[in-house]
């Protein structure tokens, strides 16, 4: 007798209510009530007594829906999908009265082997579903999977209740980012948080992030990994996949980040996240992988994407290799179509079910290639992003570059929508901070808003990201205490990570008892963010580096899970003054829309925008800002005056109208204000000469105010 079988006494069977309809079972199939699904709705979806099974190949000729215990390595039951239940490449079942609590389920797909033409279907591979919203045997961190286990999926039910959050949409110009890694941030024991290295832990550290002033968080990657993918010992220390650039699932929050089990509620500790973080104001970004997957090239594993649809997933040469733009192993084949909607469907989860602000997405130039890898000119991919309603408020940010050379700061298909993490900003600016000969004018264009690079015709006013550091590369701490990596403790005697750091380690390597030393370092730390923060474009950094975390030099930090890159919080304390300078040029900055805005130059009479830079070669430099500000009622201005010479120099300051001063907010040198800027009346110096003296590699802010308003 067949284990397909049609039912002739529905009467007996379970009923359920599905999408709004109340449906039986027409079908048994390996015991299960079963019957056509809901072929728009991919994945697994729970439903009253049933749940909705989806997948699609282009390629396959048969598909089995395998079921298994929690836990157990065998499946308990077999579905083939029978053929009749295929509308075009899409298999959809309805299987009734499942217990998902003991459920973790997978695929088998038949089709044929020919990997010379990208085809690579076997029935020997238990396959992952691309759409998984959970994925199994990943909830504790550092725990390896036994060998021959395979990737499953577990059904989840979305029950969450947002209650009335809401998104606080901020403007892009208003945000100040703040890069970090979920573990990283909370694992060290000095983070005094209940479960260190998780969700949980970050969310404990709001308020935090609300007394520094941030207002955007951008969570290194939070979709399903492996950690152990590439685990390995080197002189008796674990290195692992730590910071997560490989993603196994890409609807899966990694399950590890959360404190507690969450069976078949996968993900509610994030929502609970983003949930405080936007009622504390506080916008919530992911960094997303959609360049590669964690199967790599021909040599990997086969969980998910290859056996689905190899040729159609991937970027593939024409004999059946994987284009490796990525510099993991393959390149997905964003601009196929069926990968498009893959994308956009995604993004579009993580915007409605978990209220995603932002997507920061990695080598984002690969999303731009077409099928063969030869960049477009008109990307599909990035202009549907760009116009999705769904999509429509949140952040879109491009690392504008990728593994294969495409380096596309400045030039990244936008629609006025993308923004970049501005690469040449961190770079010009490294140089210039530290002393470099002839980049005046270029750091001129830096800090006022790279128009050389984002026409504001073309890319509108919010198309930069500025940055000095980030995961990738120095701390700010670091870029100040070494001139070359110290990677040793990766295992790859010290090749791995960039030589072009643009550092300086101010005269010693690494650490030192030198207080002059000391000294110098803590001013170029002063200055770099000074100047960040008075850079037009949204400002992003890495946490910790507003209370000098080190990595001891590793600039690749990305296998190190311990002390090297973790935060110790201890140095939150062994440098409060430095962590309470960083507050206030954060708040200072959002005091002053001048700073952050471009618009009119206001009441004062000055321009705008000024610089002055007395030639190509200068080591000193003035910025000025200037206009009304609408939220305070006020006419503003600011100056930013910057000397990376080793001597002191003079610079003139710009006139004032009458009744109005300058008078210093900042200075990185401690020249005129020799202790931490609060803004109180002790603080304040007038200003009341024509001109300045800037101490040696320092910087100069000044305000403007009103006699009536300084003798409030």
């Amino acid at each position: 007798m067949s284990d397909t079988s049609r039912n002739n006494e529905t009467n007996r069977e379970p009923v359920g209510e599905v999408d709004g309809r109340i449906l039986k079972p027409i079908d048994r199939i390996a015991g299960f009530g079963v019957r056509p699904g809901l072929y728009r709705l991919n994945g697994a979806t729970a439903f009253d007594h049933a749940v909705n099974f989806t997948v699609h190949s282009s390629g396959a000729t048969a598909c089995e829906l395998l079921f298994f215990h929690t836990g157990e390595d065998e499946p308990y039951a077999v579905i083939p999908i029978p053929n009749i239940y295929k509308i075009g490449d899409v298999w959809s079942i309805l299987v009734f009265d499942l217990d998902i609590t003991d459920l973790e389920y997978a695929y088998r797909l038949d089709g044929p082997w020919d990997p010379e033409h990208g085809l690579r279907f076997s029935r020997k591979n238990i396959l992952l579903d691309p759409y998984a919203k959970a994925v199994t045997g990943q909830s504790r961190w550092g725990q390896k999977r036994p060998e021959g286990q395979v990737y499953k999926a577990r059904v989840v039910r979305n029950t969450f209740d947002w209650g009335d959050d809401q998104n606080p949409k901020l403007p892009m110009e208003d945000l100040v980012i703040y890069e970090l890694h979920v573990r990283g941030f909370t694992r060290h024991e000095s983070s005094g948080v209940e479960g260190p290295g998780t969700f949980r832990g970050l969310m404990q550290k709001i308020p935090y992030l609300k007394e520094l002033g941030v207002n955007a968080v951008e969570l290194m990657p939070v979709f399903e990994f492996d950690e152990m993918r590439d685990a390995r010992v080197i002189d008796g220390y674990q290195l692992l996949d730590y910071w997560g650039y490989n993603p196994v699932g890409f609807f899966a929050p990694n399950a590890s980040y959360a404190f507690a089990r969450e069976d078949n509620q996968e993900g509610t500790e994030l929502k609970e996240l983003i949930r405080e973080l936007n009622r504390n104001g506080i916008e919530c970004f992911l960094d997303v992988v959609f360049n590669h997957t964690a199967e790599g090239n021909e040599h990997g594993p086969t969980i998910s994407f290859k056996g689905f649809d190899n040729n159609v997933c991937y970027m593939l040469t024409p004999g059946g290799y994987y284009y490796n733009f990525s510099g993991c192993g393959n390149t997905l084949n964003c601009n196929h179509p069926v990968m498009q909607n893959f994308i956009l469907e995604c993004l579009r989860y993580w915007t409605t079910e978990y209220h995603v602000d932002g997507f920061r997405f990695d080598l984002a130039s690969i999303l731009g290639r077409d099928e063969d890898g030869s960049p477009l000119s008109n990307p599909p991919l990035l202009k549907n992003l760009a116009y999705d309603p769904i999509l429509r408020n949140v952040k879109l940010i491009a690392e504008a570059w990728d593994a294969g050379g495409l380096y596309q700061v400045g030039s990244f298909p936008a629609w006025k929508r993308w923004a970049e993490w501005n690469g040449k900003y961190r770079d010009d600016m490294r140089n210039f901070l530290k002393g470099d000969f002839g980049l005046g004018w270029t750091a001129a264009q830096r800090i006022t808003g790279s128009h050389d690079l984002y026409d504001p015709k073309w890319r509108g006013q919010n198309a930069s990201v500025n940055f000095l550091n980030c995961h990738d590369g120095f701390t700010l701490y670091d870029m100040y205490a070494y001139s070359r990596k110290h990677n040793e403790m990766n295992g790859w005697k010290n090749l791995d990570g960039t030589d072009d750091n643009r550092s300086w380690n101010c005269g010693v390597e690494g650490p030192t008892d030198d207080p002059e030393v000391n000294q110098l370092r803590l001013r170029m730390c002063r200055n770099a963010m000074t100047v960040l923060m008075m850079s037009r474009g949204t400002p992003m950094f890495f946490a910790g580096d507003e209370f000098l975390n080190s990595q001891q030099g590793n600039n690749n930090t990305y296998c190190q899970d311990s002390g090297i890159a973790w935060l110790n919080w201890e140095d939150l304390n062994r440098n409060y003054e430095f962590f309470s300078f960083v507050r206030f040029l954060i708040h200072f900055r959002r005091a002053h829309a001048c700073v952050r805005k471009y618009g009119k130059g206001g009441r004062l009479g000055l321009e705008e925008c000024e610089v002055r830079c007395p030639d190509s070669s200068s080591k000193v430099l003035r910025v000025m800002y200037s206009g009304y500000d609408e939220e305070e009622d006020r006419d503003d201005a600011v100056c930013v005056m910057i000397n990376v010479f080793w001597k002191k120099q003079w610079m003139d300051i710009p006139v004032l109208p009458e009744h109005y001063r300058w008078i210093i907010a900042v200075d990185t040198s401690e020249q005129y204000l020799p202790h931490i800027f609060e803004g109180n009346e002790g603080n304040r110096r007038v200003v009341k000469d024509r001109s300045l003296e800037i101490g040696p590699r320092s910087v100069l802010v000044l305000r403007a105010v009103s006699e009536s308003e300084f003798y409030r």
